[in-house]
């Protein structure tokens, strides 16, 4: 007898995801204000929160990721970009913008207003949801592991430098223990209603990876949901059974 094929479907578009999102509302108070990025569209942002990140619409580890910021005062207005670890400034928007565009190698950018990440010993740090339909067929948050940027870079991506940390650990100097186990239950719960939301949308989707800043109010901001997120990541965990049940359900609807 044949094995049965699973087949499992997967959203490249964060564009598509973020307006999937965006159709629950107590979801949407979550995701930060996305846009597509257009010359107005960025500088609208840039006003309006004076610290903004770009992105592409498709793509991973963090490539091509850019922060931006504008600053005012003497009279005059500022604006600097970083990319990679290289900083750029202009007094002029429109010149910036142009300077940005070539970067962007012609492909559709998002502008998401930008969060200020909680950070650990001076570093940014954010955190990786793993949410897993069980054999069960139910929607559960089987991992939750911390993520902190390397020196002077502006994502967190373990491919461009971060390194993995218990959330325990990055949230030590923030929360007291009771504090941190009422976040993470809330984070939990954010992370399958995230799931069933995009599920709802895009039938076939197995496993989802919610990247999640958290403000200096520790509210937690869904920044981007992967549909085919690393799982070995979670092998750094000293708690061995966080790894074994991702890898038990990973087997399960055949993504290893």
């Amino acid at each position: 007898m044949k094995k049965a094929i699973v087949r499992r479907r997967f959203v490249v578009s964060k564009w598509k995801k973020t307006k999937a999102l965006l159709d629950s509302r107590a979801i949407a108070l979550h995701i930060p204000e996305t846009q597509t990025m257009t010359r107005a569209h960025l500088n609208e942002m840039l006003k309006k929160y004076g610290m903004v990140y770009v992105k592409p619409s498709t793509g991973t580890y963090g490539i091509g990721v850019m922060r931006i910021e504008r600053e005012t005062g003497s009279g005059s207005t500022r604006y600097r970009f970083q990319a990679g670890t290289r900083i750029r400034s202009f007094t002029d928007y429109d010149a910036m913008y142009d300077a940005i565009k070539g970067l962007t190698g012609g492909r559709l950018y998002l502008a998401q207003k930008g969060i200020q990440l909680l950070k650990h010993q001076g570093r940014r740090f954010d955190l990786r949801v793993m949410v897993q339909l069980s054999p069960q067929g139910r929607w559960e948050t089987t991992g939750l592991i911390g993520r902190l940027a390397a020196a002077n870079k502006v994502v967190t991506n373990i491919h461009n430098g971060g390194t993995l940390y218990p959330v325990e650990t990055l949230l030590s100097s923030h929360l007291s223990g009771e504090e941190t186990g009422r976040l993470l239950q809330k984070l939990r719960r954010l992370g399958t209603s995230v799931a069933r939301q995009l599920y709802r949308k895009y039938p076939g989707l197995k496993e989802i990876g919610l990247d999640v800043a958290l403000d200096e109010q520790l509210h937690p901001w869904v920044l981007e949901v992967n549909t085919c997120p690393d799982p070995w990541i979670f092998r750094k965990l000293k708690d061995k059974r966080i790894f074994s049940r991702i890898y038990r359900y990973c087997k399960a609807y055949g993504r290893l």
